[in-house]
């Protein structure tokens, strides 16, 4: 296997990542994928001292997923990838990446940004970047953690 689930989380690692989702898609690694954070050694050393014993753990930047995915570094791993902005999904996606389907989880209230469902707001742009991945082919639902029910992204997002 290889990428089994990608999830767009502002809060990145976290409690509910570490205790529910590593589970419940049994990733054998995690993946940061951020321009910014990758470059940041003290969030690094943070995130990496979250990770669930026995799980690898990546924060790497954009072009690198892309070179790495495609290369089949990760093609033997479980990899659950986590970004802050659906922009990084679709420059994956569009690198060549395979993203079997996105899980909206937190998106924080903002300037320009509507809510649309708890713990999720979002702007015109983001709304555009979640419906281009709809129409490559990539799913896209709402689920807080892994007992919530699935719900499409036209649930919420017309």
């Amino acid at each position: 296997m290889t990428l089994v689930l990608a999830r767009v989380d502002q809060r990145l690692i976290h409690g509910i990542v570490v205790t529910q989702w590593t589970g419940a898609t049994q990733a054998k690694r995690l993946m940061v994928v951020d321009d910014e954070v990758s470059k940041d050694e003290t969030q690094k050393v943070a995130m990496r001292m979250s990770k669930p014993a026995g799980t690898g753990m990546s924060i790497i930047d954009t072009e690198t997923a892309i070179t790495n995915f495609n290369s089949g570094k990760y093609d033997n791993h479980n990899v659950f990838l986590i970004v802050r902005e659906p922009e990084t999904l679709l420059k994956l996606v569009e690198g060549g990446v395979k993203i079997p389907k996105v899980n909206i989880g937190i998106m924080f209230d903002g300037e320009g940004k509507k809510t649309v469902k708890k713990m999720v707001s979002v702007d015109e742009k983001e709304i555009s970047d979640f419906k281009k991945l709809v129409s490559k082919g990539v799913p896209v639902t709402f689920q807080f953690v892994p007992s919530d029910p699935e719900e499409t992204l036209e649930t919420y997002i017309k």
